[in-house]
């Protein structure tokens, strides 16, 4: 079976793997579709926390189920589904799972970041880590994973109708979170440094005004954006240090702060500030499998329109040649997907 292996930063290989070999609770999966993201490109450039190499990347999966391997978990699956994968095998032991944060086991086992994962022909999953759909493409089940990711923000962040959110960072992952941020009825403000990806988010739909950075954005830039106000939530999609450690500084009293994106480093903030202004601090990790489920009805029922999203494509043959043209700005990547 082939594969493509991040050897070390920089360098991609093809290597040829063993057979995926049928094991009890598990279904063999043929990959169809890779979708590209934010770890893969870090990865590639060598600051991807929580990565060794070498490493087959890939978690944002769609496939088609081609072996079922019975055990006692439920499932209603069969050969020939569809299917999204879940690519966070957590241990369903430790406090974090049996208190329903799958999303951040302590033991958690991404595949293509912790362990091997999609770029590859045939990948063998968990039963209860694989959501079918009877109507979805190829190209929508890859993009559930990352869609999962804006969604378990959201939800973090507890939106309220007509609230005013600011979402840093208009990327594939800033994205998702603006179109959930929409669904809840929030008063979307995106801030970028591309006026060409704050261009698309708005051609969507899916944000009520956007600021295009140029510096450190201030009290200023929102109050213009907001009608006078600050944002009450700020969602921060970024993994850049100076915007993420910023946000103290530009979020409403009593307001609360998410990080979606990381970066290897200290999270630092002035005390007083913090304290004067009762923030609430949260991270987003992952996302369940309520997440995943909810995602697949959404785009099933034509809520979610993912098609503009996919901006770019490549065949497995010529991925490790074309993968790192995806990181020029001059491509304009929304998101790139790998079709085998």
């Amino acid at each position: 079976m082939r594969a493509i292996i991040l050897k070390e930063p920089g360098q991609f290989s093809f290597i040829e793997q063993e057979e995926v070999k049928a094991e009890k609770n598990k279904a063999i999966v043929k990959i169809k579709r890779i979708g590209i993201c934010g770890t893969d490109y870090h990865a590639f450039k060598g600051d991807q926390p929580f990565f060794t190499y070498p490493r087959v990347l890939g978690h944002e999966l769609g496939g088609e189920v081609v072996s079922i391997s019975e055990g006692d978990i439920k499932h209603d699956l069969k050969i020939g589904d569809k299917v999204a994968v879940e690519p966070y095998l957590n241990c369903g032991k430790c406090q974090a799972c049996e208190s329903g944060h799958l999303n951040c086991c302590e033991n958690i086992q991404v595949i293509g970041v912790h362990s091997d994962g999609g770029m590859a022909e045939y990948i063998s999953i968990p039963l209860n880590k694989i959501h079918k759909s009877d109507t979805l493409s190829f190209d929508q089940l890859a993009l559930v994973e990352t869609l999962g990711i804006g969604l378990h923000a959201v939800n973090r962040a507890k939106l309220n109708q007509g609230e005013k959110v600011l979402i840093i960072g208009a990327g594939p992952i800033g994205l998702g979170v603006a179109q959930f941020s929409k669904l809840k009825g929030a008063q979307v403000c995106m801030a970028d440094i591309s006026g060409s990806r704050l261009a698309f988010i708005e051609k969507m739909g899916l944000s009520d005004s956007s600021i295009q950075v140029s510096g450190s954005l201030d009290d200023a830039d929102l109050r213009a954006a907001l009608g006078g106000d600050l944002p009450s939530v700020v969602i921060d999609a970024t993994g850049n240090k100076n915007s993420m450690l910023n946000t103290f500084n530009i979020v409403a009293h009593g307001g609360r702060v998410v990080f979606v994106g990381l970066f290897q480093g200290d999270v630092t903030f002035f005390d007083p500030n913090f304290h004067k202004r009762e923030l609430t601090l949260m991270s987003s990790r992952n996302c369940l499998p309520d997440d995943f489920r909810e995602i697949i009805s959404l785009i099933e029922k034509e809520v979610i329109d993912t098609n503009p999203w996919l901006s770019h494509r490549t065949s497995f043959e010529d991925m490790p040649n074309k993968f790192e043209t995806f990181l020029e700005p001059s491509q304009e990547v929304i998101k790139a997907i790998i079709e085998l």
